[in-house]
């Protein structure tokens, strides 16, 4: 979906928007920046030497797919092609559709929808500073998302994973029929979530450990013997957890950030709402916040007006997204069966599920686009020097 604006201001190409880290969102950003035909120049910054995707299996649900139309019909095209080996399973309903995909199959298809050049791979954000209404980092630029501001930190939502890729033919022996689709499995404290991805050819198996004590060391994963790996599992079919590596890996969640930018800084993706897996909606709402951000850089025609889209975007997408993450831990706990209201009574989980991922899943992105649409220009049409004399 393009958008214009009545502004009789000249486009200024002499600023330049850096995007940090070629995740999920900072590539869809620079896809919709490109379908935008966005005046400003653009580059994803990488520190790794080449596109490599941490995780394995990744959800969809129908508010990601219509992101995807909107920012590019060409980047859903892509996605649910059969030989593309994204779309690896799908849950229909009466009025949507949801599916899981491999996420380096994913960041793949992304990649190849940005313009030769646009990411250089090996580069680290070494600081930012602000100077004179500018932007300066080590290679004065717009930092549009920033994977690790001082001042975001990520907290702890008390569960680990441990996670590992089942062929599916091997699946089919021990579930059959229910191997093909998308299953949760619940207990107190534990559940398993699997999935298909990479064209069906594979399952994705993910099983949740409940802890309630403090992460201690990085916001990374922690090495355990498979000795305790195994008591994580125990009264558990191990088998489709043969191959699993004992690897505990930590969920961090941002679940009380009022505001998403400062002066010209602006996060989006992870970096601004990193989320408990609990509704499959992290990856979406990434989605999400490129294509507001992506279609009001298409509306800045010069680098004073971008104060102004990050103060439209955070109006926008911090309430939406904050609501999500939240309500995520809370789904956390309702799925560990721990939650005081529901505890195991199975009915009135399914009567909660079924009311908060409507929430998710049918949000108004055209709305959202719109509305942005209206504020940016009402902000910057009372900013310009004719309005501020009257």
């Amino acid at each position: 979906m393009s958008m214009s604006m009545s502004m009789s201001s000249t486009p200024d190409p002499s600023f330049t928007i850096a995007i940090i880290c070629a995740g999920i969102a900072g590539l869809a950003l620079a896809i919709g920046l490109r379908k935008q035909n966005a005046a400003c120049k653009y580059t994803i910054y990488e520190a790794a030497p080449q596109f490599h995707a941490v995780g394995a299996g990744i959800g969809m649900g129908p508010n990601a797919l219509r992101a995807m139309e909107l920012m590019d019909a060409g980047f859903a095209e892509m996605y649910v092609r059969p030989d593309q080996g994204v779309w690896g399973g799908s849950v229909s309903h009466w009025d949507f559709e949801r599916s899981s995909a491999h996420r380096q199959a994913l960041l793949e298809v992304m990649s190849a929808l940005v313009p030769d050049g646009t990411v250089q791979f090996n580069r680290w954000v070494m600081r930012v500073e602000h100077v004179e209404g500018q932007t300066r980092g080590v290679t004065r630029r717009v930092v549009l998302e920033m994977e690790y501001p001082e001042e975001i930190v990520a907290k702890y939502c008390h569960p680990y994973f441990y996670r590992n890729i089942v062929p599916m033919q091997e699946a089919k022996l021990i579930l059959g029929s229910y191997a093909d689709n998308a299953k949760w499995f619940m207990g107190e404290g534990r559940r398993c979530v699997m999935y298909a991805i990479s064209k069906g050819e594979e399952v994705n198996v993910v099983v949740f450990i409940r802890d309630e004590r403090p992460w201690v060391g990085e916001q990374a994963a922690m090495r355990v013997s498979r000795e305790d790996m195994l008591s994580d599992f125990n009264g558990f079919d191990k088998r489709l957890l043969d191959h699993t590596k004992p690897l505990r890996w930590p969920l961090f969640h941002h679940p009380d950030i009022l505001t998403y930018y400062r002066g010209h800084v602006c996060v989006l993706g992870d970096s601004a709402h990193a989320s408990s897996p609990s509704q499959a909606a992290g990856a979406g709402l990434g989605l999400e916040d490129a294509l507001v951000m992506s279609g009001l850089l298409g509306l800045v025609k010069k680098p004073e007006q971008l104060e102004s889209a990050s103060e439209v975007y955070n109006s926008i997408r911090q309430p939406r997204a904050q609501a999500v993450v939240q309500g995520s831990q809370e789904a956390l706990l309702a799925y560990f069966l721990v939650h005081p209201e529901f505890g195991h009574d199975i009915q009135k989980l399914t009567d909660y599920a079924n009311t908060r991922l409507p929430l998710i899943r049918f949000h108004d992105l055209e709305g959202d686009v719109k509305t942005a649409g209206q504020r940016f220009r009402e902000l910057t049409e009372a900013a310009q020097p004719d309005n501020r004399e009257q």
